[in-house]
């Protein structure tokens, strides 16, 4: 577990797929704008299979995949460090909270905690969080997490099946 500002950092277990299913229902209008996968018909099963692949990952070391939950254990939302380059000693940074608990400063506290997890214990030399154009709140996160802005890449991101802007904010030693 990794704490997280009044947040805590926990690795998925099995258990949590039935919250997390909640989760992603609950925030198909705001999150399922952004992210592909988050669709109304999303349900335990595919919350256990995103569990295993993420306990997978963890074991093979290409992943570091989170729950973020509240201090009395709510589930939150989901955090991790992906698409690691071990060529180019780098990582990408995603977060997403469910609707409910949204603006409570969940991302901002799980994006920093992630952060010092990257450039600290990981060695990396550098971690990108990629959001698509028009992601508002996606972006104020970043930027109050401190990350900086570099650019906006077009046809960065797939999403709906569509090449999209998304701007490229970055965190270095």
């Amino acid at each position: 577990m990794i704490p997280a500002g009044q947040f805590i950092l926990r690795p998925y277990q099995p258990s949590d797929a039935l919250d997390i299913s909640a989760a992603v229902r609950e925030s198909t209008e705001t999150v399922g704008r952004w992210m592909s996968w988050a669709k109304a018909d999303f349900n335990e099963y595919d919350a256990a299979c995103w569990v295993a692949h993420c306990m997978q990952a963890r074991a093979a070391g290409t992943a570091h995949e989170f729950g973020i939950f509240a201090s009395h254990g709510e589930f939150v939302g989901g955090c991790g460090l992906n698409q690691f380059s071990s060529l180019n000693n780098l990582c990408n940074l995603g977060y997403w909270v469910r609707q409910s608990r949204q603006g409570i400063g969940a991302a901002t506290a799980a994006t920093l905690a992630l952060r010092d997890l990257g450039l600290g214990r990981l060695g990396l030399s550098r971690i990108e969080i990629v959001v698509a154009e028009g992601n508002v709140a996606s972006i104020a996160v970043a930027r109050k997490a401190g990350a900086t802005h570099e650019c906006l890449a077009r046809n960065r991101l797939q999403l709906h099946g569509k090449p999209t802007a998304a701007h490229v904010f970055s965190f270095t030693p």
